[in-house]
């Protein structure tokens, strides 16, 4: 069975910082944008659409909230061997919020985009998670 697409909306605060730190810092490609509003980059089947506020995705909701970059929601990016990209993001100054976590399902570890939304590197365990 193949992967069928998965979008995932980030609200940013600089469109093409956080395109750039995708691209340069977890191997996403490049896709066609309209910086500074918004930007896309994908990784496998995942589609990453990176909202500004200047974006239709950035206009306030009836009640006056404003959508923001941040929160625990997170793209969990699967990895094959975690200690190895750790060390690797870390040679690119990639700052980490926690420790490598073990658990019965793998092992993660967070760190955040240049907005302050959540990345998790994610490495399954016997279970064999995808």
């Amino acid at each position: 069975m193949s992967a069928s697409p998965v979008n995932v909306r980030y609200m940013v605060g600089d469109v093409a910082a956080a395109a750039d730190w995708y691209v340069d810092k977890l191997g996403f490609s490049r896709l066609p944008n309209a910086s500074p509003a918004f930007a896309a980059v994908e990784r496998g089947a995942l589609l990453l659409l990176l909202s500004g506020a200047a974006s239709s995705a950035g206009r306030p909701m009836p009640d006056g909230r404003q959508p923001e970059p941040g929160g625990w929601n997170r793209v969990q990016l699967v990895v094959e061997d975690l200690a190895k990209e750790v060390a690797r993001l870390r040679g690119l100054g990639v700052p980490f919020l926690n420790d490598i976590v073990k658990g019965p399902g793998g092992q993660q570890i967070l760190t955040q985009d240049p907005s302050g939304n959540v990345v998790e590197l994610f490495q399954p365990g016997a279970w064999g998670g995808r």
